[in-house]
């Protein structure tokens, strides 16, 4: 059992972010599963459990549970549900980690998230078609994170074709106007919140492509609190560093120096390509280019 924990660990370490986001809502849905079958064994519900970590609609228990708009995006309400939305995650998280960061994907889940729980619970509390059902709704789910994720990459490369069974190659663009018209029709359907959240997610993706296409990163804040957060749980914060005399010689100083030089031409070389992607397209990079960004893109 150590050794898988172990192996579990250290994928989780190597992965790429949309792999260890996946890894996250992954562990999340197990857990709470066996939490609500062991409840279960003893004549006891996990619903209370559950609606804590649910965003509701209603703003007074929201005031309650505020860590709620954070939560509900890692939580899942059955074995399709986090499916489909961890499929969507795959694909579309290697397609987007093309084009953007790590850090650019880890930080747009979140946004994504937010803003579309944001604009549920605004939506159940400002239109009279959900009022009667303001006080008992409550949502989860990763589609809004992923959905911002789609719509950021679709603006980034729109024309770029993606491959669905049975109907070939469909542009980018197409691919995501479709999901969002689909959401934008089944607004008033029985799942109402969801894909209020949804479109959400797209319009956070669309303002945080938009932005970066400016110069202006939206989920900068977002990846500092995260790191900030990172480090406050970081072994090495915890750990009194023992106290230790150091000696630098000619050649550790001439191994920093080279250290140093080939970083600064990674940099230099990344921030080539950069200029190139965003003057001609990412049709107009060589296979090593493309590798290159790929790879700085994981670190």
């Amino acid at each position: 059992m150590g050794h898988i924990i172990t192996d579990l660990k250290e994928a989780f370490r190597r992965g790429n972010v949309f792999i260890q986001l996946i890894y996250i809502n992954v562990g999340v849905f197990i857990a709470t599963t066996l939490i609500n079958i062991i409840l279960q064994l003893f004549n006891r519900s996990a619903a209370g459990i559950f609606d804590l970590l649910a965003l509701p609609a209603s703003f007074t228990r929201f005031i309650l549970q505020p860590w709620s708009l954070f939560t509900y995006m890692f939580m899942h309400a059955g074995f399709l549900h986090i499916l489909f939305n961890m499929l969507w995650l795959y694909w579309f998280g290697q397609l987007f980690l093309y084009f953007f960061s790590g850090k650019h994907l880890r930080g747009l889940y979140i946004l994504g998230g937010i803003c579309g729980g944001l604009l549920y619970m605004v939506s159940y509390n400002i239109f009279p078609y959900f009022r009667p059902f303001v006080e008992g709704s409550t949502m989860v789910g990763a589609s809004a994170s992923v959905l911002a994720i789609v719509v950021a990459t679709a603006y980034r490369e729109p024309n770029y074709p993606v491959r669905l069974f049975l109907f070939g190659n469909v542009r980018l663009k197409y691919l995501a106007l479709i999901v969002v018209l689909t959401d934008l029709l089944f607004i008033t359907s029985a799942n109402a919140g969801g894909h209020i959240a949804h479109l959400g997610g797209a319009l956070a993706g669309l303002w945080f492509a938009s932005s970066l296409s400016k110069g202006t990163d939206i989920t900068a804040w977002i990846n500092k609190a995260l790191d900030g957060i990172a480090s406050l749980f970081s072994k090495k914060t915890w750990k009194h560093k023992p106290k230790m005399k150091v000696h630098y010689s000619n050649s550790g100083r001439q191994q920093d120096y080279d250290y140093n030089a080939r970083k600064k031409a990674q940099s230099d070389e990344v921030d080539r390509i950069l200029e190139k992607l965003k003057k001609s397209g990412y049709e107009s990079l060589t296979t090593e280019e493309k590798k290159s960004l790929f790879d700085a893109s994981k670190k």
